[in-house]
């Protein structure tokens, strides 16, 4: 068994399709119309789904927002350097909501940003 991808309901599929893309550096591996049930599936990720997991952007077309809860935590990705990553977001447009640094209790540096819908992306910094 492995993990797929994990999905996000999102109000705006372009802007966050923009946002995973040219903010993140993620690919947009494919995308899928559902006119029966009004809704469209885009997947985003660093590789193809063969060989890693990704993310499946929801957009159902009737919903222009969803309150994300106190359920959801976040979406973590591995960076080289979580400093330099924060800089890059930023300088795209991205909205970095925790700078860079190491974690409270712990030696790991990370860092969170924000997508255009208000879900956390932690930037988790290789180690070594």
């Amino acid at each position: 068994m492995r993990i797929l991808h994990t999905m996000l309901r999102v109000g705006d599929l372009d802007r966050s399709i923009a946002f995973y893309t040219e903010i993140l550096g993620m690919r947009e591996l494919r995308r899928q119309d559902y006119p029966g049930g009004r809704f469209t599936l885009a997947f985003v990720g660093y590789g193809p789904e063969s060989e890693g997991a990704v993310l499946e952007l929801t957009h159902n077309w009737d919903t222009a927002a969803y309150e994300i809860g106190n359920g959801f935590g976040h979406v973590a990705i591995e960076v080289n350097d979580a400093y330099a990553a924060c800089e890059q977001i930023r300088a795209r447009g991205g909205k970095v909501v925790r700078e860079a640094g190491p974690m409270k209790h712990g030696t790991t540096v990370i860092a969170f940003v924000e997508d255009p819908d208000g879900y956390r992306i932690e930037l988790i910094q290789k180690k070594g």
